[in-house]
């Protein structure tokens, strides 16, 4: 199943996404005014053949506007840096790198994680202030979201504790990145992390399949397939879940391929009015607009 949020004539409501047909089917019942539908859905394990009994209209596209699938706040956000071999390659000689003397490629998984304060839905605008920050970068990614809580989870039964995936813009700030040594202030400013448009279920969009695409103002800039990572998606989650618990709804961001801003000569940093597109096959796109205050 694909399942999201929209605005549809002044409401929220939950949807079901029919991709092919570019249309939603409202989720009523328990669901009509719930505040956090697609998280309950997630942790109560609910499927798709219950939520069409409770189908309550349709909608085309063009008559919503499709919204972050789980509104602030959210779980927790983990993400996962240089998880592709050229991208580690790009930022380890972009001068971004704080942590000199330290191998292009990990060893071990990178992670890190976001402010919950910084999701965004798939078109909102990424909004930065200029004096604060001189270069911001875009990254295109693959986000997965957890279905079950989990701990201690082996690498072969951690597919079976994804609910779905979700296209993700893990949006940097490179000289706060660089200037703090460490990732947290430069991927947390509000607006830093669109997601959506909807999450969609590994029956719908298997692993395997999904290749993720940013482009700029229409140039294509990155282009990497899931399948690439150094760390696969069943060693993140057995990684992470050694240390901690995972609970339904956190998402995982799983690293972005090569062609981000620093990866450029001169570096081609967003500027105010770019329109960062990113799209993941079966997962829909996000286009968000930047904007200086």
């Amino acid at each position: 199943m694909k399942i999201g949020r929209v605005s549809h004539q002044g409401r929220v409501r939950m949807v079901l996404v029919d991709e092919a047909g570019s249309k939603v089917t409202f989720v009523g019942g328990v669901f009509s005014n719930h505040l956090n539908p697609v998280q309950a859905v997630i942790e109560r394990r609910i499927t798709a053949a219950e939520l069409e009994a409770l189908r309550d209209g349709e909608a085309n596209f063009v008559d919503v506007t499709f919204l972050s699938p789980i509104p602030v706040p959210v779980r927790n956000i983990f993400a996962v840096g240089k998880n592709y071999i050229e991208h580690a390659t790009e930022f380890d000689k972009s001068g971004f790198n704080a942590t000199s003397g330290a191998a292009a490629v990990p060893a071990f998984p990178q992670i890190f994680t976001k402010a919950t304060t910084s999701l965004a839905g798939p078109t909102d605008d990424i909004r930065f202030d200029p004096a604060h920050t001189s270069s911001v970068d875009y990254e295109g990614e693959i986000g997965v979201v957890i279905g079950a809580e989990c701990r201690n989870v082996a690498p072969a039964d951690a597919l079976g504790k994804v609910f779905g995936f979700i296209a993700l813009n893990d949006v940097t700030a490179r000289d706060l990145q660089k200037n703090h040594a460490q990732w947290f202030l430069g991927k947390s400013l509000d607006t830093f992390c669109p997601v959506g448009p909807w999450i969609a279920t590994s029956d719908e969009s298997p692993a395997a399949s999904l290749k993720v695409q940013t482009w700029v103002n229409g140039e294509l800039r990155q282009n990497g397939v899931l399948t690439d990572l150094i760390f696969d998606v069943p060693t993140l989650i057995a990684t992470l879940s050694k240390a901690m618990t995972l609970l339904p709804g956190d998402i995982i961001a799983t690293g972005t391929p090569v062609g981000v801003g620093i990866g450029h000569t001169p570096p081609k940093f967003l500027q105010d009015g770019d329109l960062v597109r990113v799209a993941v096959t079966g997962l829909g796109e996000l286009n968000n607009r930047v904007r200086t205050r």
